[in-house]
Formats: structure tokens, sequence, C-alpha cells
């Protein structure tokens, strides 16, 4: 793993963090972050762990509790991910999610093409399948303006949507924002009837294609998921793992 292209990830993280962000404030191990105008866009409202401190799960909550006061949801990003280990099973006992989350490079390397077509289609033709995902992941949530808000964030970055259809209807969908002079595949998503038949490779490997003259290429997936498997065939590499902690709104 190349400490250089470690540095870039944590750099294009958080210069997309402050794109959006009205609130940047630092605090003993790192920075809180908050955009106020979107309030329940977790990934956009969170403290951030910089340093390579370990803290328990009462730490974690209370310094939650202080810099995220005011909103509905809790999220705590340790940029070391071994750091947070500690505090898993204590914020596991009070309702918390955790997952590992690794962050790739692209390699530069043309992935192989296959027969599947993939279209370029506008931001809406993927609404449904957005609103699925969501559901997938957050049975419980309260939408109330999300999707208007990711729309609002995405078109900001310069989002790309690319989609299978079956008939008129999509049934896989991927997104690339093109900040800059980089490159980011924000979202992959197949529809749970049509998993299996190679949908996410191809709409991961039409997004690459999309990006071939990005300075840098990134995606992230969860550390033991099966879509990490696909991206590392695509030639995407492992350069950064974090460990985020959520708290959900309450029901």
């Amino acid at each position: 793993m190349a400490p250089s292209e470690t540095h870039r990830a944590r750099e294009w993280v958080h210069a997309a963090q402050a794109a959006i962000c009205d609130v940047i404030e630092p605090w003993e191990h790192g920075t809180v972050i908050r955009a106020t105008r979107y309030p329940t866009y977790f990934d956009l409202n969170l403290v951030r762990v910089e340093e390579n401190v370990e803290l328990g799960a009462d730490e974690v909550v209370e310094v939650a509790d202080r810099a995220l006061d005011g909103l509905s949801h809790r999220h705590v990003g340790f940029e070391f991910a071994d750091a947070g280990e500690g505090a898993r099973e204590g914020l596991h006992a009070l309702g918390w999610r955790s997952e590992r989350l690794v962050w790739m490079h692209h390699d530069g390397s043309a992935p192989p093409r296959d027969e599947v077509r993939v279209e370029r289609v506008p931001y809406e033709d993927a609404h449904d399948l957005r609103v699925r995902w969501n559901h997938e992941d957050f049975p419980t949530l309260d939408t109330t303006d999300y999707f208007e808000h990711a729309r609002e964030v995405s078109e900001a970055r310069g989002v790309e949507v690319f989609a299978v259809r079956d008939g008129d209807a999509a049934i896989a969908y991927a997104e690339l924002e093109r900040p800059g002079d980089g490159a980011e595949i924000t979202s992959v998503y197949v529809h749970p009837d049509h998993r299996g038949a190679g949908l996410g490779t191809a709409i991961t490997r039409a997004a690459v294609e999309a990006a071939s003259d990005a300075r840098d290429l990134w995606i992230v997936a969860a550390a033991e998921g099966r879509a990490r498997q696909i991206y590392e065939r695509l030639g995407f590499r492992e350069v950064w793992t974090l460990l985020a902690f959520l708290r959900l709104p309450p029901e």
C-alpha cells in the first residue's frame, strides 16, 4: 500500500466534504464537519477522528453528542480503522452500526469489455433504484428531502449516470462524479431480481471507461462485501481503510 495513495485518498474525501459543508471545526483528535443545508446526509455531518488514537465507546458518544447536537443521527469515522475497534462492542450495545470501508484507487488499466448494453441516462431514470437501495440499507429511515438533497450534491460534483435497462425500466445503475481533475464512482447498485448476471461488473466498467482521462479514479467498498472483489477484477486496489460508526435517527 503506497503511503502517497493513502494520503491522496484522504485528501480526496476531505476536499469533497469541504466543498459542500459550511461548518468545519477542529476538535482534539480531528475535525467536525456539518452541512447545515443537508442535515440528513450522514456523510456530510460527522466527526472525523484523524489521529491514530483509541477512544472508548463512552468517549465516542460524548464527542458525537456534543459535535452533532441538534441532528437526529450520530456519525463518527476513524481514519485509522484499527484505532476504532476498541469502541465497536460498546457502541453496538448502544444500538450503533459499524462498517469498515475500503477506499480503492484505479490502476489505469483498461477493463475487458462484455456484451451487456450500458447507457448513459438522465439522473432521474435511476430514482426508483435509489429508493429501493436506501430501503434495503435503512428500512425505517425517514427519507423526506433526502433524495432531493442527494441530487443537489451529486449535480454539484458533475454526476454522470450509467444504467442497464430491462425494457423501459433501469435495473442497474452507477454514478460517476467528476469534480476537478479526479473522479469517483459513488454508487453501484443492481436490482435484487437481476443480481448474479454480471450487471454490477458491466455498469462499473462503463463508469471506469468514462473516467479514463481522470487524474485519479476512486471507489469505496465494504471491506467484507462482494462488490470489493468485482472492483479488484476491474483494476481497483485498496489504499486506505476507515471504520465508520453510525447511530440512525429514531424510527
